[in-house]
């Protein structure tokens, strides 16, 4: 052990337990404050979906748990319209800004990404503390809004003007300007964490660490953040006018003040498509790391997929006007925007096809963590193949907002977020809790995920092909609809038992942390950097400062016995 590890873990044991474990420095901690944050905020927005769900399929039966509502409104349904729109804005909001991002960039990223490059810590660990308490302070911030008079925001997570921006209420519209600044508490978390990604990686890797030894998840973690710090500002500029729409009386975005409902949408769709991508690639980066260990192969074209991802990157910028084909805007920018949107996909292709390369003829092991990262790549195929009708403009006519959409994006964000977060979850908890999680526990998990989840969501291909609309209330309104009910309830049903398919991960998580087996230092025989560390790491992460010899990859190599040769690893 190094002098310097000495004086760290020292320093550690003498921390009382507020500075310790609430509020910490240590990366590590604060990413598991990000993954606890993560976890009850999907509870959250797991039951809005199931109340939301259960008001599709059974519009005229109380809710089971909201059944104060007295009897069915105007409209039909048990919900009230309005509170069944704040439920579809909540969960939007919540599972985009709430899970995948403190999931994806503050739980794994925050962990794993010093870790990965050799570094003792992040590069500002006191800013890196306020980035969490800005987003559990914005947590707050959003949970509030359901207890104000006026309700939740009720505009649809997008916030479309001039739903969002006109007083529909005397005086301020207090759900709404919650949820503004809730965003903008989350944003600026998040700015403050790029800034610390970015500053890590270029000035703190280990020596021999040079970029292209980089694992691809620190790749994807610091080509999140540049397009998160390179889109935000114009939907913070954005989100300002939106509320002085609402609390000054201003016209930025009101028809009937002289505004341009329009230009809203292009400032929240010109960041909102690049955040696409900014949960979308640490999901992938997770299973570009897990399929090279359990297929004990070295990935298959690692420069290719840094290349592809930078111009996955460069190209999110100039394809957000596809979600406005329908929206009255210029149509001679229809066409450029559709064939950008569909040009996006070559460079996603290209690294699902370094996936199928690396897994191709390896000796392939399916432990929990890998079943995840094959799942990923099953349920992402779909997600992309489906994107690419909703980029030609002649059929995003429409599909335009029907079901058709929600299943796109779902099989697009949950395969990276929910199945991609499970995967790096169970691949990486050793490292963060120093236990092993129930491998028959996480099977389960992963066969009520896997099945109830294409349950849900293709179905939902084909009642969006029929004509239903996307946050539609009580759908028995319409007759050309009522033929499709049977599957909305059968839709419904899935969704319960997928919620309910959770149940295990739950168990295992929190059983694991007390009574699972102990881990060792590398339990998976992987190459990074992480797995040369304690399990749990201390302060300070390594017990003596490691140096690079070669890339994370290098398995089944001829200069050593074994299959794999950590990085850390020198060979005579």
């Amino acid at each position: 052990m190094t002098a310097h590890a000495a004086t760290e873990i020292m320093h550690e044991e003498k921390l009382s337990f507020w500075r310790k474990y609430v509020f910490s420095v240590d990366h590590k901690v604060i990413g598991k404050q990000y993954l606890f944050l993560s976890l009850f905020m999907a509870l959250v927005g797991g039951a809005l979906a199931y109340m939301l769900r259960w008001e599709i399929a059974w519009p005229e039966t109380p809710v089971p748990g909201i059944g104060w509502i007295p009897e069915p409104t105007a409209f039909g349904g048990i919900i009230p319209p309005e509170f069944y729109n704040a439920i579809v804005t909540m969960h939007g909001t919540i599972m985009v800004f709430f899970v995948a991002m403190p999931l994806l960039l503050g739980a794994l990223g925050n962990f794993l990404l010093p870790l990965m490059v050799g570094a003792g810590d992040m590069a500002f660990p006191r800013l890196n503390m306020m980035s969490f308490w800005t987003i559990f302070l914005a947590a707050l911030v959003l949970l509030s809004s359901f207890f104000v008079p006026q309700g939740a925001a009720a505009a649809g997570w997008t916030g479309y003007a001039p739903l969002s921006g006109d007083a529909t209420y005397s005086g301020v519209n207090w759900g709404q300007t919650l949820w503004i600044l809730a965003l903008a508490l989350e944003f600026t978390s998040f700015l403050m964490g790029g800034i610390n990604f970015l500053t890590t990686t270029i000035t703190m890797r280990a020596p021999g660490m040079s970029m292209f030894r980089l694992p691809i998840m620190v790749w994807m973690q610091i080509i999140a953040a540049i397009v998160f710090m390179l889109s935000v500002g114009p939907l913070i500029a954005g989100a300002v006018m939106l509320l002085l729409d609402q609390a000054a009386g201003t016209g930025f975005f009101m028809p009937q003040r002289g505004g341009d409902p329009l230009l809203w949408q292009h400032l929240f769709w010109f960041f909102g498509h690049p955040e696409v991508y900014v949960v979308l690639l640490p999901g992938l980066g997770a299973i570009l790391e897990i399929m090279p260990v359990f297929a004990r192969k070295p990935i298959f074209g690692y420069r290719p997929i840094v290349y592809s991802t930078i111009a996955a990157a460069a190209l999110s910028f100039i394809v957000w006007a596809h979600h406005m084909f329908i929206s009255g805007m210029n149509f001679k920018l229809v066409m450029p925007f559709s064939i950008t949107t569909i040009l996006i996909s070559v460079p996603f292709t290209i690294i699902v096809l370094a996936m199928i390369a690396t897994l191709w003829k390896g000796a392939l092991r399916f432990p929990t963590p890998m079943l995840f990262a094959v799942g990923t790549l099953a349920v992402f195929i779909i997600g992309g193949v489906t994107g690419i009708f909703l980029g030609s403009a002649p059929a995003d006519i429409f599909l335009h907002d029907t079901s058709f959409v929600v299943a796109h994006f779902h099989y697009t964000l949950f395969s990276s977020v929910i199945f991609g977060g499970f995967a790096g979850l169970y691949f990486w908890y050793p490292k963060m809790f120093g236990r092993m999680l129930n491998e028959t526990l996480g099977k389960i998990h992963f066969w009520f995920t896997l099945i109830f989840f294409n349950l849900v969501f293709t179905p939902m291909f084909l009642v969006g092909l029929g004509g239903q609309m996307r946050r539609i209330y009580n759908p028995m309104q319409y007759d050309f609809l009522k033929p499709q009910q049977p599957i909305n309830e059968f839709i419904t049903y899935a969704a319960i038992i997928l919620f309910i398919g959770q149940i295990p991960f739950v168990i295992n998580f929190f059983w694991s942390m007390f009574k699972g087996r102990v881990a060792e230092n590398n339990p998976w025989q992987a190459n990074t950097l992480e797995w040369s560390a304690p399990s749990p790491p201390p302060h300070g992460n390594f017990l003596t400062a490691p140096a690079v010899y070669r890339g994370p990859y290098v398995y089944s190599s001829p200069d050593t016995e074994d299959d794999w040769l950590p990085q850390h690893v020198a060979t005579s």
